[in-house]
């Protein structure tokens, strides 16, 4: 059998992901922020692209219309003098100067060759200033502009270090424990190794680490969660030896284990609760309250109201919407300047088909969020209609088939995206929850976020006398329609933070103890 080398010709269809593809696909994702952050860029890149913002016109016409304000003409006087006296701010100034002697060195000798604010030149500067009340922009100051910067953790510690140590050495050591203070006020760093590399004596730094303690707000410095508690239960005079035991067993709290709690703290329940309660007034992290960073508010990508005719208004939120236009003029005119540039006219074009593309994307991306939302509405009449227990089960194949797209798709839409209802704002993924099957033959099934509510409900309910174990859920939930398993129940109550019933079991009595007493 010879090898021969041949030529062939194959015609065949596939997809390729070219790079504006890709980047279509990842604004379907994007939340309003980093969609925000992303045309900021692209604009900044592309000459041919202009970000309008739904007040730069108001703000155009308020810059036009801007004017100076009239001057309202002198009072007529009946003698002489009072109408020499009327005139410009400019004759008034001279006059003065001239015939009492009213200059400004004399009254400021200090002030010499400096420009005073009542002075005409220094009033008309102003009122040709930006953001001036007098000004073009016809905008006032921005009163945040000038407002102070609210102090850092490090910057109250080191206040407080300038006025505790006076010796040199001693604020040295002071400021490096202080650089080793996480946002939560904690000590993270290994004392032998500040020791070795301070080459200090360690009781020395041991010394300074105390009082550095003793710094407002109480638990700074702690070097675990059992010694920040300490520390604040110390400054109020209650780090009994009882209270002492309780937070050094903080396993055990967590594990709510009063049997052994009480036996180790040689109290009975009634005075650990009250123990507990202290506990929880603590701050575990005191250091969170100088964190100066800025969160980010939600803003709501969908609004949905009731309509008229008993259905559902779903809008888009413009807020959300950024309006980017295509600058075709200075296309045109700055391509006809560029005949004999052939770079800079392939550069331009590039930037057109960018701009194209971006301006179709955005658009692309609004009509399918629009899909996306209306669907989910649809599906979730009930749920906006008579609360979470009416919350039914959907998943992304369902909306992805009802608007003839793919799952993927719809998942990425649903990402990092909000939708305000008379019922509060819940992100998209919220109505997404898997099914929970119904009790009752042929009966609907029920989704896992109802069927967690009424578990917390039923919690909620439950007596002293008469706490819900998880087979007593499983009964309880069969009942109103739910079937559900023991094991099932028992990972969503874990999941809602809600202790067993025995635990609950013991809080509950002793409350209600203390409550009669």
């Amino acid at each position: 059998m010879a090898l021969s080398a041949g030529l062939q010709m194959r015609q065949s269809q596939s997809l390729v992901m070219t790079p504006q593809l890709m980047q279509s696909i990842r604004l379907l994702q994007f939340s309003h922020i980093e969609l925000t952050r992303f045309i900021e860029q692209e604009v900044e890149r592309n000459p041919l692209l202009e970000l309008v913002s739904s007040d730069s016109d108001q703000a155009d016409a308020g810059s036009e219309a801007a004017v100076e304000p009239p001057v309202a003409p002198a009072a007529a006087s009946d003698t002489g003098e009072d109408a020499a006296w009327a005139g410009s701010a400019e004759s008034q100034a001279e006059r003065m100067t001239s015939e009492i002697d009213a200059r400004y060195e004399n009254v400021f000798p200090d002030d010499h060759g400096t420009e005073r604010v009542d002075q005409p030149e220094f009033i008309d500067n102003w009122k040709s200033m930006p953001g001036s009340e007098g000004g073009h922009s016809g905008e006032g100051y921005d009163l945040d502009d000038f407002a102070a910067r609210a102090p850092t953790l490090r910057d109250h510690v080191t206040e407080q270090i300038a006025f505790a140590f006076s010796d040199p050495a001693e604020r040295l050591i002071a400021t490096e424990l202080a650089d080793q203070l996480d946002a939560a006020g904690y000590m993270v760093g290994d004392m032998a190794e500040t020791v070795e590399r301070l080459g200090a004596d360690p009781e020395q730094v041991e010394a300074v680490l105390t009082r550095l303690q003793e710094f407002e707000p109480a638990g700074l410095f702690a070097r675990s969660l059992s010694e920040c508690l300490g520390l604040q239960l110390a400054r109020k005079d209650r780090l009994d030896p009882a209270m002492a035991a309780l937070v050094d067993n903080l396993e055990l709290l967590a594990r709510r284990d009063f049997s052994a709690l009480t036996r180790i703290c040689g109290v009975d329940e009634e005075d650990l609760l009250d123990m507990m309660a202290e506990i929880r007034g603590l701050d575990p992290k005191p250091g969170t309250r100088f964190e100066t960073g800025l969160s980010e508010m939600i803003v709501p990508d969908v609004s949905v109201r009731p309509a008229s005719d008993g259905g559902w208004n779903v809008e888009l939120n413009p807020d959300t919407l950024p309006r980017v236009l295509v600058n075709q003029t200075y296309f045109a005119t700055v391509t006809g300047k560029m005949q004999k540039n052939a770079a800079g006219q392939e550069f331009l074009s590039e930037c057109l088909q960018t701009a194209n593309w971006l301006a179709r994307s955005l658009d692309q991306r609004a009509r399918t969020i629009m899909k996306v939302a209306t669907e989910i509405v649809r599906q979730q009449d009930a749920f906006l209609l008579h609360g979470v227990d009416h919350l039914r089960p959907l998943n992304l194949k369902a909306v992805a088939e009802a608007i003839g797209m793919h799952e993927s798709t719809v998942s990425r839409v649903t990402s990092n995206k909000y939708m305000i209802t008379p019922r509060g704002v819940f992100e998209l993924k919220y109505f997404f929850t898997v099914s929970i099957a119904s009790a009752e033959a042929g009966g609907d099934a029920h989704s896992a976020e109802s069927v967690r509510h009424r578990i917390r409900v039923l919690v909620d309910q439950e007596t002293p006398e008469a706490v819900l174990s998880d087979d007593d859920l499983v009964v309880l939930l069969k009942k109103s329609g739910v079937e559900i398993a023991r094991r099932t129940v028992a990972k969503y109550r874990e999941a809602m933070s809600i202790p067993s019933s025995v635990q609950r079991r013991r809080e509950k009595r002793a409350r209600a103890r203390a409550a009669a007493v």
